[in-house]
Parts: structure tokens; C-alpha cells; sequence
């Protein structure tokens, strides 16, 4: 997801737009862990299949639709959970051609199943549903379904629902923790318009009311809110991208009002998969090509259907972010939200908790994007940049089992964190192997946070789970603490939690780079009448020297 834009352009103070939606919440509900936990409906059956169907009706603003679900049965249990908030409600569910009865409790609907439900058996269920969807105030950050019209009055309707979740416009099982292994995406639209969905378009059925059904197969595991309705009067065109797996499939949809600025824009396609391809590995849904779609928000991570709503202008609507000139470079939303393909999509986190897992290696995606077309120097000057929007109020870990994600410094801080984990790795080859074997090793699952953090430590070359807990857990900014007397530097970490004890590159006078181990105890070493001591800019730390 973006970082939140400012109305005013006040730069200084993007993080605190950021921090509406990421605000800490310390009371938690009951609907709050039947949203956030995985409930004893939601665990004895693992979710392998949807088919959703949905008919947009713009005149009144409402959906029509179902979704069917597929499961297998892991242990005996004769109910289910499925999501779907208010105002919409689900009308009837079917199993095997029997109705069955259900209860409401917020939005988690209890469905008591007739059939007995035996152990490794497949099943299906379909909901059916309608209603009003929530309205999307400000997409995508507090999102569900926009309703607007392009320049020649038709009807441009699209959803965003990251951290609100997909039940806010259709029926599904709402936890990030289980995904289906492939998808059907059915949408019926005016018969003067296209729908663009996730995955590869199979078919358009023309019905005999004047309608159109647009019907995308998704051949990968998906995640909820990955899951997306564009429609509009789309015009679209084609290329093939030879990537490190073969022909990958790209397909470009705009208005026709803005089909010539979006052809020349969207030429920055390429350019970013041949750098994210270098530094994460494979795009990881060559089966379902790519699709970059615009849309009347910002943009979003929809899988292989990225929106985009930037306005054909590099930077984050034409502002860079770090104000060093670098981010203008580039179009934020085509770089950051195509960099969730790797983080978000293809490593998911379980628990939103963990959204960190998306959103600072995304944000460190910017980074590398950088360093690869314009060197590593401008890629750390970006990162650096980016600090002062730094806010050090709240952990970047959230709350787990009740929906809740942490700060908004999981944006800038994380990214941060990572350029610093890659000084401590020191060797760029190494580092690059460590976040292509990320993708490689958690391809296509869900993931804790935890299990990210346990890999990098692990091929690290060094245990560095302190270095996580402070900058994950913690929102004090390490202080190195030096002093100079009688020929000795005397050094520790202050300001940290117990036992951090990360390495750091410093100059000590005008000599070269060398490395010291500070721990929280005072350390020593011996000079030759150096009296300065210069700490490498790429580590996210603060300095001082103290008189003891």
C-alpha cells in the first residue's frame, strides 16, 4: 500500500498522514478477534478454491453476487465462519444443493452445515449476497468500493481494502493466514464497459441483457485483499517482457482519455521488472502475467493487478519523498506497489501484525530500484532521506489476533532497517542472496514475521534478532556513546534495549573504515592521538561524544 499523501504539500510531515491509518489502538473488541484470530470455525478447514461472482450496479451504488468456496476438510467440525461486513448481507448458502441456516455476529456469519464434514474430504460451499458496500472515503488507505464517473460521464467503479479487509465486498473466510491455490474472478458490467480483475482473462460472455461478463482465472495462491474489481471504459494494449522465467505476459489498461500519456508513462513497466527481477528473483506470477491498471485512487498491490492512480508524473504525486532529487526519478506507485508482488504477494504475512513484512521491504524496494539504474550511492542517498519522516512513537510490530498492524515507521523505518541489516551483511552479493532466497524460500505462502526475521539472522553471517527487536519492537534510535581520553576511545551502545550489541562502521581521524563492536558495557581501544571519530551515515543510528 502507499504511504498517505499530504492535501497540503508539507513533506516534512508525510509520516503523520501515514499514522491515521496505522493509528495504535490499546482497547480491542470481540469483533476484533473474531476478525483477527483464527477461530475454531476458520481452522478446521483449509480454504483451496474461490469462484466469486459480482454484478456492480452503478446506478444505485450496490453488488449482487456470490462466492463460491472450496475446502478441505481437516478435522471434523459442523460450522463455519465466512466474513462480510455491514451493510451488505449474505441472503442464502447452499451445500450440495441444501439450504442452510447461519447466524450473524458483526461481520462473521456462523453456518451450520448439515452434511458431516469427515477428515481430507474436499468440499464447496456458495454464499450468496447483496447490499450497499461501504463507500471508499479516501482509497486506499480508508477504502472498499469508489463509485465515480471518467471525464465522459461512464461509470469508473474500483475496490481497495487493504487493512479493512475483502469482506467489505464479498463474502470470504477475511484472515490473511489461508489463501486459495487458484481463484475464478466473475464480474458482470454494463455492456459499454470492460471489468479488469486478478489473474489471466479467460473469456467475456456477452448476456442476453445487454451485459458483459468479464471471467479471470488466477493460476497462484491469493491473498484477500489482493483480490480486485476495475471497471471502466478501458482501453488496453500488450508486450511481452523476457524475463528470468521465460515470456512474461504485460497488459496495460487506461482511460481512453488519458491512453496516450498512460502508453508513454507506463514504459517504466519494464524498467522495474528487470531491476526487481535482479534483486528478489523471478516475478512470481508468470501464470498469471502482469497487469498495471488505472484507477480514480492512488494505486494499490492488487496481485498481477496493480492499480495506478499517480497521474503520469514521476515521485509520489510529483513529490520525492526523500528530497534528494532521487525519487523524481521514478514513479512511486509503479515502482512501490509492483515491489509488492515480491513482499505482499508472494511472501504474505499471517497476522497483520507482521505488515511490517510488506511494507518495509517494499519501502527498502525504492531504494534498490534506485541503486540499480543510478548506483549504490543514490540508492543510499534516497534511503537516508527518508528519515526525517521518522516518527519513533510506536513499535513497527502490532498486535496480534485482533486486526491490529503497528506503526506507519514499518514505511521509512523499516526500509532504514534493512539498508542498515545490509552494512552489517557487508557483502552486496551475499545480501542480494539473502532477499532473492526469501522469495524463493517462502514462495507463494504465508509467513510471521518471525520466520523473515529467524532467515535473514540465519544467512547473515551473525545472529542479528537484537537488531530486529530493537528497530521492530523498540522506537528508541540507537546512540553510540563515545569518548576520547589519554590516547583510548572508549565506546558503547546506549539508548537500546539488553543485549544489543550490533556491529558499526566508523572512521576513527582521518584513518579508513573499520568496524567496532559496541555493546552495552563500555569498550576500549587504543589510538595514536586520534581525536574524531565519523560513524558511516548508511547505519540508522545517532552519535555523541560524552565526557566521562
Amino acid at each position: 500500500m502507499p504511504k498517505k499523501k499530504n492535501l497540503p504539500y508539507i513533506i516534512l510531515f508525510t509520516f503523520l498522514t501515514c499514522q491515521q491509518l496505522l493509528a495504535q489502538k490499546t482497547v480491542f473488541t470481540h469483533a476484533d478477534t473474531l476478525r483477527g484470530s483464527i477461530t475454531s470455525e476458520r481452522s478446521w478447514w483449509d480454504l483451496t478454491y474461490y469462484h466469486l461472482n459480482v454484478r456492480p450496479n452503478p446506478k444505485d451504488s450496490s453488488v449482487t453476487g456470490s462466492t463460491e468456496i472450496r475446502y478441505k476438510v481437516l478435522k471434523p467440525y459442523q460450522l463455519i465462519q465466512v466474513d462480510l461486513q455491514e451493510p451488505l448481507i449474505i441472503e442464502k448458502v447452499i451445500q450440495d444443493g441444501q439450504s442452510l441456516k447461519f447466524r450473524r455476529d458483526g461481520s462473521a456469519f456462523f453456518i451450520t452445515l448439515i452434511k458431516k464434514q469427515e477428515t481430507g474430504k474436499q468440499e464447496a460451499i456458495t454464499v450468496f449476497y447483496n447490499g450497499k458496500p461501504k463507500l471508499a472515503k479516501r482509497p486506499p488507505w480508508d477504502g472498499g468500493v469508489q463509485w465515480e464517473l471518467d471525464n465522459n460521464k461512464n461509470s469508473w467503479i474500483s475496490t481497495s481494502c487493504q487493512g479493512l479487509g475483502s469482506s467489505v465486498w464479498w463474502p470470504c473466510k477475511d484472515h490473511m493466514y489461508d489463501e486459495p491455490d487458484s481463484m475464478q474472478v466473475s464480474i458482470t458490467v454494463p455492456g459499454n464497459l470492460s471489468d479488469v480483475s486478478n489473474g489471466k482473462l479467460r473469456n467475456v460472455v456477452n448476456n442476453t441483457d445487454g451485459t458483459k461478463t468479464f471471467n479471470w482465472v488466477v493460476n497462484n495462491p491469493i491473498n484477500n485483499y489482493g483480490v480486485n474489481m476495475n471497471v471502466g471504459d478501458y482501453e488496453s494494449w500488450k508486450e511481452v517482457y523476457k524475463g528470468e522465467k521465460g515470456d512474461l505476459d504485460l497488459s496495460y489498461y487506461a482511460l481512453k482519455q488519458d491512453l496516450s500519456k498512460a502508453k508513454e508513462h507506463f514504459k517504466q513497466v519494464p524498467m522495474m521488472l528487470k531491476a526487481f527481477e535482479h534483486w528478489f528473483g523471478p516475478y512470481p506470477f508468470y501464470e498469471d502475467g502482469y497487469k498495471l491498471v488505472q484507477v480514480p485512487y492512488l494505486g494499490m498491490e492488487h496481485q498481477s493487478s496493480v492499480t495506478y492512480g499517480n497521474k503520469f508524473q514521476n515521485g509520489y504525486l510529483g513529490r520525492d519523498l526523500s528530497q534528494t532529487g532521487w525519487g523524481l526519478k521514478w514513479d512511486f506507485i509503479i515502482i512501490h506497489e509492483s515491489g509488492h508482488e515480491w513482499f505482499a504477494n508472494n511472501i504474505t504475512y499471517k497476522d497483520v501484525a507482521d505488515m511490517w513484512v510488506h511494507e518495509s521491504f517494499t519501502n527498502y524496494s525504492e531504494n534498490l530500484y534506485t541503486e540499480f539504474y543510478f548506483g549504490k550511492d543514490a540508492g543510499a542517498d534516497y534511503v537516508i532521506g527518508t528519515r526525517k519522516l521518522i516518527a519513533n512513537k510506536a513499535p513497527i510490530v502490532g498486535t496480534y489476533n485482533v486486526n491490529k498492524e503497528g506503526s506507519g515507521d514499518m514505511y521509512y523505518k523499516g526500509g532504514n532497517m534493512l539498508h542498515t541489516i545490509r552494512q552489517i551483511v557487508n557483502n552486496d552479493e551475499k545480501w542480494r542472496g539473502i532477499l532473492r532466497g526469501l522469495n524463493k524460500t517462502f514462495y507463494h505462502q504465508t509467513v510471521d514475521g518471525s520466520q523473515i526475521e529467524a532467515y535473514v539472522s540465519k544467512n547473515a553471517g551473525r545472529n542479528i534478532s537484537k537488531v530486529f527487536d530493537q528497530y521492530l519492537r523498540d522506537t528508541r534510535i540507537p546512540l553510540l556513546e563515545y569518548s576520547f581520553k589519554d590516547n583510548v576511545l572508549e565506546y558503547r551502545w546506549s539508548n537500546v534495549i539488553d543485549g544489543f550489541d550490533m556491529p558499526l562502521k566508523v572512521k576513527i581521524g582521518e584513518g579508513k573504515d573499520q568496524t567496532i563492536y559496541p555493546e552495552n558495557k563500555w569498550k576500549t581501544v587504543k589510538l595514536k592521538g586520534e581525536k574524531a571519530l565519523t560513524v558511516d551515515r548508511n547505519f540508522y543510528v545517532e552519535s555523541k561524544q560524552v565526557s566521562l
